[in-house]
């Protein structure tokens, strides 16, 4: 008797067991709950965190509470100004609705492709029906740009010159994808999701625009560099010619100096040599006759002379 009443209450905490397992379940704070059976939703949303309890034959649909992210694939778009861009959006979106989401999309997943169809539809619609700058700019306000050039007189290298650029906006980037927003939400209404906001990622252009934009950056670029380049060549050339110049005044006045000490001093030497002929003609013309002697002939020297030759005088003196 012990034994059946024992086995008993084991049957019966089984069984309790069994339909805790199959009929309890706990709702999380960043949760919510539709209740279906076979097929057909039962009773309201479920929001109050806590555990809850069902009939074993129905079913736990559970939805995030939370806000939830969508982010779009970059899309090719045609500009009203035939600008052909990628346009990268991402938007926030949050399910209000769970029932009627739960009967037109079913998950999480399938809604963001409805996201991504509806969005993405809105955007274009938007982007193409005006011009780039709008997708760009939030004001029409003044933009200051920068030229660089160089300075033809030589006085700097680099003149900073403020040019004010001027677009008329008539939505501006903010106002475009409020209306994005705005444009999307009545069509995802009906799905019981609510789109928060909508904001535009990152503009650029395509693949062969942007290779066009940027040769043409490379080019005006280029264009500068050459003219610093040539005008830093002119200036080389300024200060190599007025080197020269100054080289060539030196070297003159060098010259000039020169000519002058050396013109002294041969005269100061012929007044020597004058005083020293005065005071003994015949002995200085007797020197002065052998350093020739010195000079003109040598080891191999060979002279064909006249015996008469007054270069041979002192020989003849001699003997």
């Amino acid at each position: 008797m012990k034994n059946i009443i024992k086995t008993s209450l084991i049957g019966i905490v089984v069984v309790i067991g069994v339909l805790i397992y199959f009929c309890a379940y706990t709702i999380d704070e960043k949760e919510q709950v539709v209740i279906t059976q076979f097929g057909k939703v039962i009773g309201e949303t479920k929001k109050d965190p806590g555990l809850k309890f069902k009939s074993p034959i129905q079913k736990v649909n559970v939805f995030p509470d939370v806000l939830l992210e969508w982010d779009g694939d970059p899309g090719q778009v045609n500009t009203k100004d035939k600008k052909y861009i990628w346009v990268d959006t991402f938007a926030r979106w949050r399910i209000v609705n769970p029932i009627k989401f739960l009967k037109t999309v079913g998950d999480v997943k399938s809604a963001q492709n409805r996201l991504s169809e509806i969005i993405n539809s809105e955007m274009r619609n938007l982007v193409t029906s005006h011009s780039l700058v709008e997708s760009v700019r939030n004001t029409d306000r003044a933009m200051d740009t920068f030229q660089i050039s160089a300075d033809s007189g030589g006085k700097n290298n680099v003149d900073k010159k403020a040019q004010h650029s001027r677009y008329k906006i008539i939505l501006g980037r903010d106002k475009m994808t409020a209306a994005i927003r705005m444009a999307a939400q009545p069509k995802l209404k009906e799905f019981g999701i609510e789109l928060e906001d909508v904001k535009i990622k990152r503009i650029n252009y395509i693949d062969k625009v942007r290779k066009a934009v940027y040769g043409r950056m490379i080019a005006e670029r280029s264009q500068i560099a050459e003219k610093f380049r040539a005008e830093g060549m002119g200036k080389a050339s300024e200060i190599r010619g007025e080197k020269e110049r100054e080289l060539q005044v030196i070297q003159s006045g060098a010259y000039k100096k020169a000519q002058i000490i050396k013109g002294k001093a041969d005269a100061e030497a012929t007044l020597i040599y004058a005083k020293a002929y005065g005071v003994d003609p015949e002995f200085y013309a007797f020197l002065k006759t052998l350093d020739v002697y010195k000079t003109a002939l040598g080891q191999d020297s060979t002279l064909v002379l006249s015996t008469d030759s007054d270069f041979m005088k002192y020989f003849k003196d001699m003997n």
